[in-house]
């Protein structure tokens, strides 16, 4: 970290802002292109400096104080101009109140572009804070990440502001008029998501007058009902105090919360900025996740029950914060998201606008709703698989462990893998339909409807689940198919299919996409490299971040509510989501095949990519690979005598679950599977 560490007075603000480096001019678009920007209610434009020079604070050795008389208000940054052929979208959730904005990698820096800004001690800011006339101390020392997110992002305690990197600022922000004055000083810039500001510590937020009383989780059966009456205390709340902000031509983007989507326009142009309250994002969290009355995953900031939250005390808190900040700015480009799954939809949207300036690889811009179908589908297109089986005595002989491995990184392993459609499909029936499955390079991407065949028809292993959840043992079933499915009935039962020629499949009716291809494979691959940093330094808290962003931003593909926006509609691709789940389902089934060739055992439970099994003391059945995709081990129990007994005395699937959910219970949080999306 370069420059002196010196405590900024927020009253005596440098006369240089926070800057970036300076932008092309051919990113500056004239003032009358119409085009340019559309702003609308909860739309907004600004620029995104993804590839720009983290940007700094040029700071003097010393700072006077600031003259408190006279002056009228604190600078105000130009603002970007933005091309509108090279912009795209990131988007932001507030309590599901979806907005958008359009960004460009290279936009014009407010900060670069801005006249001389105003002396500090032109700001008319009260000077409670003295100077400080010799360089300080780093706040924290030997921070594991650089200055990325610096001129992105600020955080802000009770005792001062700081750079993610550690670089002390200014003292205790003790207004909303401070905070404002803070903001427009700073200049911040995008990176994938709109410029932050993290409000860290329950202290901090009693500066401001954000205050809340909605009760201990103790008084309370229900923790969404606590959550449910936090979240509308702390918008009303916020709406009351936030006036100042209001009235110096700031504009709220949806209801406040624990994300503050704030943005401000001078003509056509328009700043956001989200101001993220740390102490209160738990009044979103399990909403969006599920809780069953326990604190889960916060996004960037961990999950509590599984030790990954932020320290305790704010100082500590910040410098982490700081560093996982610097972390996602580093490995992902991005700045994270009001939620793991925006954060997986701005890396999406860096990469698209990156493939559209270049003019090279898959550009996908509409969405890839469900067509019309010919009746209803049965749930989901796809379902992951649920399946238990009593344990038979050679089953439980000679078993001493219980095992389960899953698919490390399944679900990002398998979009990284494969080729999705997109653009409109064609209709196709009867014998067109059958034609167009048969293809030198297979089937299309693309819905067929065929006739699964009656399980008992087949010579199918009697320990694994039927190959195609929508099967049934003793009827034939008419349902709707990915490509996935389709190539994964014609395997042989060697390697978990049926081995059925597409003529048995009967296919009568198909949806076939023009156009396919690897949409996902430079996505999957940032994401893979970034778990890749995250396991070599075993940090636990960005690799499970990670997971949280990936599982969530494919679990969302199949909800249109979740990408309303205009410019955010194309990541609504429920078929992209349903060929995922299909081809990990697939994968599952051929290891348990040739698990059962090596090994001899049968697993007694599947969830989504989870096998479980009895084994022995010594015996391995885990893929020695560490590529993501193979089985892993994820949890191993010692079987007791009460465990074994379980197993032997289980009269019904429901025993078996109950004994399974004894054995993992000390591993119950473990999150390497898919399952929760």
């Amino acid at each position: 970290m370069s420059g002196p560490w010196e405590q900024i007075p927020l009253f005596a603000l440098p006369e240089a802002t926070l800057t970036a480096s300076p932008a092309s001019t051919d990113d500056v678009v004239p003032d009358d292109d119409d085009d340019a920007v559309s702003v609308e209610a909860g739309v907004g434009v600004a620029a995104d400096q993804a590839d720009s020079e983290p940007a700094v604070a040029a700071h003097p050795e010393s700072s006077e104080q600031a003259d408190v008389a006279g002056a009228d208000e604190a600078p105000t940054p130009p603002y970007s101009e933005v091309d509108s052929e090279a912009v795209d979208s990131a988007a932001v959730d507030g309590d599901d109140e979806l907005t958008e904005i359009a960004t460009a990698e290279s936009a014009t820096s407010e900060a670069a572009t801005a006249e001389p800004t105003t002396p500090a001690d032109a700001l008319n800011l009260p000077s409670e804070i003295e100077p400080t006339a010799t360089p300080r101390t780093p706040v924290w020392e030997a921070l594991p990440a650089g200055e990325e997110a610096d001129g992105h992002a600020l955080i802000v305690t009770a005792a001062g502001t700081y750079t993610p990197s550690g670089r002390e600022l200014t003292g205790p922000v003790d207004s909303v008029e401070k905070l404002d004055k803070l903001i427009r000083w700073a200049a911040l810039t995008p990176l994938g998501a709109p410029a932050q500001i993290w409000v860290v510590g329950q202290a901090a937020c009693e500066l401001l007058g954000w205050i809340i009383d909605p009760g201990s989780e103790d008084d309370v059966d229900d923790m969404e009902a606590l959550r449910t009456r936090a979240a509308q205390e702390l918008t009303a709340v916020l709406q009351a105090a936030l006036t100042p902000l209001l009235n110096a031509g700031w504009e709220l983007r949806g209801d406040p919360g624990h994300v503050v989507h704030l943005s401000r326009s001078i003509g056509k142009f328009t700043s956001m900025v989200d101001v993220v309250i740390e102490p209160y994002v738990w009044t979103y969290w399990n909403k969006d996740f599920g809780w069953h009355n326990r604190v889960g995953d916060m996004g960037i900031l961990g999950s509590p029950t599984a030790g990954t939250y932020l320290p305790d005390d704010d100082l500590p808190a910040a410098r982490e914060l700081g560093r996982r900040l610097a972390w996602c700015a580093q490995h992902l480009g991005v700045l994270p998201g009001p939620t793991p799954a925006r954060t997986g939809a701005a890396i999406v949207d860096k990469i698209k606008r990156e493939r559209t300036r270049s003019g090279k690889g898959i550009v996908v811009t509409a969405p890839g709703s469900v067509p019309p179908l010919d009746g209803p589908p049965r749930g989901d297109l796809e379902p992951a698989l649920g399946w238990t089986r009593v344990p038979e005595a050679d089953d439980l002989d000679n078993a001493h462990r219980l095992v389960s491995i899953d698919q490390r990184a399944a679900y990002l392993a398998s979009a990284g893998m494969l080729e999705f459609g997109y653009g409109q499909p064609t209709h196709l029936t009867g014998g067109a339909a059958a034609a167009a499955a048969v293809g030198d390079k297979g089937a299309p991407f693309g819905l067929w409807r065929i006739t699964l065949p009656p399980g008992q028809a087949l010579s199918l292993p009697e320990k694994l689940p039927l190959p195609h959840p929508h099967m049934l043992t003793d009827q034939p079933v008419q349902t709707w198919v990915t490509t996935v499915s389709l190539d994964g009935l014609c395997s042989p039962v060697a390697d978990g299919g049926i081995g059925a020629e597409l003529d048995d499949l009967d296919i009568t009716e198909a949806w076939v996409y023009p156009q396919q291809g690897r949409a996902l494979d430079k996505w999957a691959k940032i994401l893979r490299e970034a778990r890749k940093a995250a396991v070599d330094t075993d940090d636990a808290a960005t690799k499970r971040f990670l997971g949280t962003c990936y599982k969530g931003y494919i679990g969302r593909m199949v909800n249109p509510d979740m990408w309303t926006a205009t410019r955010m509609q194309h990541h609504h691709q429920p078929l992209w989501r349903a060929s995922i789940i299909a081809h990990c389902r697939w994968r599952g089934r051929r290891v348990a095949m040739r698990i059962a060739r090596e090994h001899g055992r049968w697993p007694i439970r599947t969830v989504t990519d989870s096998w479980v099994y009895l084994l022995a003391d010594g015996e391995d059945i885990a893929d020695p690979s560490e590529a993501l995709g193979k089985m892993s081990v994820e949890k191993d129990v010692v079987l007791t005598d009460t465990l074994l007994s379980a197993f032997t005395s289980a009269q019904d699937v429901h025993d078996v679950n109950l004994a399974i959910r004894a054995a993992f219970a000390d591993d119950e949080d473990s999150e390497e599977g898919e399952g929760a999306l």
